[in-house]
């Protein structure tokens, strides 16, 4: 990484701009092919069925009632916020409708108003991610409050607890995501009282608050406390390693960008993010985040091209001399574990990792 930072200042200029020639080149025939057209249809069909399947589980919890049998409902619930929020995700990136409006009222109405997910407090989240990712001081991404995914990161002094967590954490990474259900909620809630710029607080406050005051009250009404309780740590719990699981092979393990190194656009998002291969199945389960690269390249493709976009895009990587990471669900999961533990037993070189490989990469784009 040394050899990285020592050249970072000296990149010529005029690179860069090739670099830009080169996603112009490739967004060309992208835009040729119809890649960017909007998938009414697609989208229609899932903005209608999500809210009815929600309002179907919510009517079968009510007439199952009181009983244990409810774990199962909870397991479902957790399924189905999940999927919501993938659709948001889609919405929140302008791939749903040409107008910016609708995208938004949809990613309130989906996120804030159906799953308890501040949209704004995730969209400033995300776009400040999309624009750097990996990127140390940029990418909110790597930025954890318990995992360390930075040597930086892991270097800083904390508390006992922390400390020991995260010289535990490729151990106890599975283990920690059933908690960022709570955590997604607690800093959606944290974001719309919270001074500062926020577009539409006040929707998105009434939205969180019928939300989770209104789940509350159903939960509690329909269970007995101790029924209750279960269910709630059962269905966040699991909503919550459900998108950790579906976020975390994407950039995890793949490199840290100094932040002095200049990356044009193509290589910015290609080389700092992982596909997961796999089948429609996979795409349905991922939301598809498992176009990670397709995705970080075109925010704004719908999410049916994911699939047909990304061997078009592997393809011109290829001639570019562009590393395209692509590999299974299970070996993602490796790669992250095997990352993040280097990073939490003090692993200095955040570069050597189960993809250092890519490290001559990055290196030539600095010569």
């Amino acid at each position: 990484m040394d050899g990285i930072r020592s050249t970072a200042h000296a990149r010529p200029r005029d690179a860069v701009s090739r670099g830009s020639s080169t996603f112009t080149e490739l967004a060309q025939q992208v835009r040729e092919r119809g890649l960017l057209r909007r998938r009414y249809g697609y989208y229609w069909s899932k903005l209608i069925g999500a809210p009815l399947v929600l309002a179907s589980c919510l009517l079968v919890f009510i007439w199952i009632g009181d009983t244990w049998w409810q774990l199962f409902t909870a397991v479902a619930l957790a399924i189905i916020f999940t999927q919501i929020a993938f659709l948001g995700h889609d919405a929140a990136h302008r791939q749903i409708f040409v107008s910016g409006r609708w995208n938004d009222w949809i990613s309130l109405i989906l996120g804030d108003l159906l799953v308890g997910m501040s949209y704004g407090w995730w969209r400033h989240k995300h776009t400040r991610h999309h624009a750097n990712p990996n990127k140390l001081g940029a990418d909110p991404d790597i930025e954890l409050p318990v995992i360390a995914v930075t040597a930086e990161t892991a270097a800083k002094h904390h508390g006992i607890l922390v400390s020991w967590l995260r010289a535990h954490q490729g151990v106890l990474f599975f283990p920690i995501l059933f908690f960022e259900g709570i955590s997604l909620h607690a800093s959606s809630v944290r974001r719309v009282f919270t001074r500062g710029r926020l577009e539409r607080r006040w929707v998105e406050l009434t939205f969180l608050t019928v939300r989770m005051v209104g789940y509350l009250v159903l939960v509690f009404l329909v269970l007995s406390p101790g029924i209750a309780f279960v269910f709630l740590g059962v269905q966040l719990g699991l909503f919550g390693f459900y998108m950790g699981v579906a976020f975390a092979p994407n950039h995890k393990g793949m490199p840290i960008v100094p932040r002095e190194l200049t990356l044009d656009f193509l290589r910015r998002q290609v080389m700092m993010s992982r596909n997961i291969r796999g089948n429609r199945a996979l795409d349905i389960a991922m939301g598809g985040l498992n176009y990670q690269i397709e995705h970080h390249l075109f925010p704004s493709m719908p999410r049916p091209h994911l699939r047909r976009a990304a061997p078009m895009i592997a393809a011109y990587c290829r001639e570019q001399g562009v590393p395209y990471t692509q590999v299974g669900l299970f070996a993602s999961y490796a790669i992250v574990i095997r990352y993040i533990n280097r990073v939490g037993l003090g692993e200095r070189d955040v570069f050597t990792c189960p993809l250092a490989d890519q490290r001559s990469h990055i290196g030539a784009l600095t010569t």
